[in-house]
């Protein structure tokens, strides 16, 4: 009796193992994100000054999961008219954000920059005349494994200024970045489709803890992003 009731219990521990497991392995493509703030995260990375810059744009885990990569991410960027650093190098140190999916705080995948038509040295001007830039970091912690990129998007001011944040440059840096992704583009023989929604109450308004004391309208866009 003793036996049998140990099988059994072993058989539920294992059914309640395999129901976990698949559980787990289903959330990645099935959601276009969670809100970090429910897992003790923020819609806000550390900008290494006491302050947070916004993640204003989010790309949906439900986007073609070719997109949902580094080097998936960069030739869509190269698409909408954004490349990696000049030469390569990045000055100053990597920022950081709490997704909420169980990993912490965790640096920036990788930064872009707007690259004035030429992927190949275009980020070099604007390093020097600056423009739009963002940063990515991967939602894909075992607490919340949507596979969704949020983007840190704004537009900078040029090297004499210090790549300080233009007024209103995270709203201004969303837009202009999201209103090149939208529709049909393509890049190294890749053709996206892309269409945005605008999420209100996920991000708060206004400036409260937000570096340079510039404020936000709390619209955050989610993008989603197939390749055809």
């Amino acid at each position: 009796m003793v036996a049998l009731q140990a099988i059994a219990a072993a058989l539920l521990i294992s059914s309640s193992l395999a129901t976990y497991i698949g559980t787990a392995s289903q959330r990645r493509g099935t959601v276009a994100y969670y809100d970090p703030t429910n897992g003790g995260g923020s819609m806000f990375d550390n900008a290494n000054d006491g302050y947070g810059e916004p993640l204003n744009v989010i790309i949906s885990g439900l986007s073609s999961p070719e997109v949902l990569n580094e080097d998936g991410i960069i030739n869509f960027a190269r698409a909408i008219g954004f490349s990696i650093e000049c030469l390569g190098i990045h000055l100053g140190a990597p920022m950081s954000a709490n997704l909420g999916d169980g990993n912490g705080w965790v640096n920036q995948t990788i930064e872009l920059r707007e690259d004035y038509g030429s992927a190949a040295a275009g980020t070099c001007l604007e390093t020097l005349i600056g423009g739009n830039h963002f940063r990515v970091f991967v939602q894909n912690g075992t607490e919340a494994d949507s596979g969704a990129l949020f983007l840190a998007v704004s537009r900078e001011e040029d090297v004499i200024e210090d790549h300080t944040i233009v007024p209103n440059g995270y709203d201004i840096g969303r837009d202009d970045f999201s209103a090149a992704a939208m529709g049909t583009t393509s890049y190294n023989g890749v053709t996206y489709n892309t269409v945005a929604e605008n999420i209100t109450g996920l991000m708060p308004a206004g400036s409260t803890g937000v570096n340079h004391g510039i404020a936000v309208d709390g619209i955050v866009t989610l993008l989603t992003v197939t390749i055809e």
